[in-house]
């Protein structure tokens, strides 16, 4: 099962996260955005994010208004301007072709994922989305991977998980994923850190490498086990 992250792995988004967050503080009067509440909302579900910024900056909006607040200004471009990132949609043309059985792990707002995904038309390519809010689990959890392989009946040790996050890419080899790490300039600063996380590396998805390319396509063929097409 070959499982991949959205936000800077397979969609070109993580600078929008960016400006909403300065968008939205410096409607408080709060500029520029601390480096640290940069990280902890990078590493955090939305519903955790919110609260800790109606705590962090002492907010009269409650943690669903914050969250509404961050809705109403991403939608708009989840839903009709996010490109997925280069070389993204033939790879997963070719994982398709070659019937590799594919998932989505996110902490993206469900919302938010599947308009991005129908927009560009592969949402129904995936045989599920495992959502990190839903499931009450984050994503540096080494539990929440353990649960998506399950979900569709693998252990983690066959399964690949294609991610940009450091945080992320360690509780997923934790799980005992083989882990993909992808080139995201979010992450420029920690590249070093996360090449030395993953097994396998992603510079552009237009240039995979031909031993990780073999991997993942090794992976058709497997039974779809309970939970798939769900």
């Amino acid at each position: 099962m070959v499982f991949f992250d959205l936000d800077g792995t397979l969609l070109d988004s993580n600078g929008i996260w960016l400006d909403i967050d300065i968008a939205f503080l410096g409607r408080h009067g709060i500029s520029p955005v601390p480096e640290d509440y940069t990280w902890y909302v990078t590493h955090h579900s939305a519903p955790d994010s919110a609260r800790y910024t109606r705590e962090r900056f002492g907010l009269a909006e409650t943690a669903e208004e914050i969250q509404g607040a961050w809705l109403d200004m991403a939608r708009e471009a989840y839903a009709g301007q996010l490109a997925l990132k280069p070389g993204v949609r033939a790879f997963l043309e070719q994982c398709l072709e070659h019937g590799v059985p594919m998932a989505v792990l996110t902490s993206c707002i469900p919302e938010l994922c599947r308009a991005a995904l129908a927009r560009h038309g592969v949402l129904d390519w995936f045989q599920g989305v495992v959502y990190a809010q839903e499931t009450g689990i984050g994503k540096g959890e080494p539990e929440l991977y353990r649960l998506a392989a399950g979900r569709w009946g693998r252990s983690p040790e066959d399964c690949i998980l294609f991610e940009d996050s450091p945080g992320y890419c360690a509780a997923a080899r934790e799980a005992g994923f083989f882990v993909a790490g992808v080139r995201d300039p979010l992450y420029t600063g920690r590249e070093e850190e996360l090449r030395g996380l993953c097994r396998g590396w992603v510079e552009d998805f237009r240039r995979v490498p031909e031993p990780l390319l073999k991997r993942v396509l090794g992976t058709c063929g497997q039974p779809a086990g309970r939970g798939s097409k769900q």
